[in-house]
């Protein structure tokens, strides 16, 4: 993931910023508790696109 294209993205629901995990290969917005996934270094920023985190998978990131 480039670090200047993370620098200026946001949470499109909340505008609050986002976390790179490498592992899943998703952006995390931890206030919305949803994940984006990333399709061939293309951020896909859709709401109806992202997966809900469960309270294990919001453990994991701390």
């Amino acid at each position: 993931m480039d670090k200047r294209l993370l620098e200026i993205l946001v949470c499109p629901v909340c505008k609050g910023p986002l976390h790179y995990e490498r592992e899943h290969n998703e952006l995390i917005c931890k206030a919305d508790r949803l994940a984006y996934p990333i399709h061939d270094d293309i951020p896909v920023m859709l709401e109806d696109s992202a997966r809900v985190l469960t309270d294990e998978d919001v453990k994991a990131l701390r």
